[in-house]
């Protein structure tokens, strides 16, 4: 069974201004642009009868859409970093998204998620990059953003690949319902009531 797990697509426009991101780092392996995404719960090897419970039970979630950017990068792993990453704007609906998923998987038998939650995209992993080589990639590429962008869906992608990286495969989609607009209030309402004194 593949490793799956839970994410977040990057469109288009994001993924080619996180390109703009890739080289100038020795040692860095650059995630392949179709590969970017953001993780919301990694849930890794289950058999076929749990994983077509957590599908049955992600299909459930009804949540509006919102929207995100991706802001700013880092790095994990401060004194032998292991890679490179964009952050993404702090999203209340991203995060609460995030913590039905989480609600899921425990119900389904599933451990709790050991690691905070940290909204990212990963953009190469580090094998033998010196620490002084990442501050200096950073530093120049510090005031990275996006335009705003909606969230339509969530993905379940799975990866056979033992390294991580990519090749993903989308092995389900689960859209969000688009987010209602407040109607504005007509004056006719704000009217004062006549007095009958």
């Amino acid at each position: 069974m593949p490793r799956l797990f839970t994410a977040l697509e990057i469109p288009r426009n994001a993924a080619m201004s996180l390109s703009l991101l890739r080289g100038g780092l020795p040692g860095a392996r650059w995630i392949d642009v179709e590969n970017y995404h953001i993780t919301l719960r990694f849930i890794g090897d289950v058999d076929g009868r749990t994983a077509d419970e957590i599908v049955d039970r992600l299909d459930r979630i009804d949540r509006p859409e919102f929207q995100i950017r991706l802001d700013g990068i880092g790095a994990f792993g401060s004194k032998k970093p292991h890679s490179v990453w964009a952050g993404v704007s702090p999203s209340p609906e991203m995060y609460a998204l995030q913590a039905e998923i989480e609600r899921i998987c425990q119900r389904v038998g599933l451990p709790p998620d050991p690691r905070k939650f940290t909204p990212h995209v990963t953009l190469a992993r580090l094998k033998s990059s010196r620490v002084d080589d990442v501050v200096h990639y950073l530093a120049g590429r510090g005031n990275f953003q996006t335009s705003a962008f909606t969230v339509p869906r969530f993905v379940l992608l799975s990866s056979r690949e033992s390294v991580g990286g990519g090749p993903y495969l989308t092995e389900e989609i689960f859209p969000l319902h688009e987010a209602l607009s407040v109607p504005s209030v007509s004056s006719s309402f704000l009217q004062p009531v006549k007095s009958l004194a």
